[in-house]
C-alpha cells in the first residue's frame, strides 16, 4: 500500500480491494533494458514472467549481486556460455540483479550469490538448482545439456 494520503477511508478501500483480489503487487524492478540483444539476457522484476517463465524456452538464470566477488568472477564465464549457446533458438542464458529486482516466484529461492537455476520450458515451477559443480564453462555447459528439453543435436551426437 502506497497511499498519497492515509486515513480510515483509504485503509478501508485497500482492505476491500484486497479481499476482492483486485490488488496488484508492487514489484521492485530496474528499468526494462532498451537493448537486450547480448549473449546473456538481462532480466528485471517486470520481465521475469515474460523471459524466465516463457513456456517456449528453456532458461538458465543467474541471480547475482553487483558487489559479490564470486559473481564478478563468474561474469566472463557466463558471457562465454551465452555466446556458446547464442544460436540455440529455444534456450535463453539470463541474469538478474537480485538486489535490485523482486523475483516473482516462490520456486526460485535466492539465499546466496550467485544462485543459478535451470528452468525447463515444460517445468517452470520446478526449476533445477545448479549445485556442487565448478562454475566454469565445462560444468555449466554439461548442466545445460543434461537438463535441456530444446537443444538441437549435432551430427556428431547422432
Amino acid at each position: 500500500m502506497e497511499p498519497e494520503e492515509f486515513d480510515s477511508d483509504v485503509l478501508r478501500q485497500f482492505v476491500l480491494s484486497f479481499k476482492k483480489g483486485k490488488l496488484k503487487p508492487i514489484v521492485k524492478s530496474q528499468p526494462v533494458p532498451k537493448n537486450n540483444k547480448g549473449p546473456v539476457k538481462v532480466v528485471v522484476g517486470k520481465t521475469f514472467d515474460t523471459i524466465v517463465m516463457d513456456p517456449k524456452n528453456d532458461v538458465l538464470i543467474e541471480f547475482y549481486a553487483p558487489w559479490c566477488g564470486h559473481c564478478k568472477k563468474l561474469e566472463p564465464v557466463y558471457t562465454e556460455l551465452g555466446k556458446k549457446y547464442k544460436n540455440e533458438k529455444n534456450l535463453v542464458i539470463a541474469k538478474m540483479d537480485a538486489t535490485a529486482n523482486d523475483v516473482m516466484s516462490d520456486h526460485y529461492k535466492v539465499e546466496g550469490f550467485p544462485t543459478i537455476y535451470f528452468a525447463p520450458r515444460d517445468k517452470k515451477n520446478n526449476p533445477i538448482k545448479f549445485e556442487g559443480g565448478d562454475r566454469d564453462l565445462e560444468h555449466l555447459s554439461k548442466f545445460i545439456e543434461e537438463h535441456s528439453t530444446t537443444l538441437s543435436r549435432t551430427k556428431e551426437e547422432l
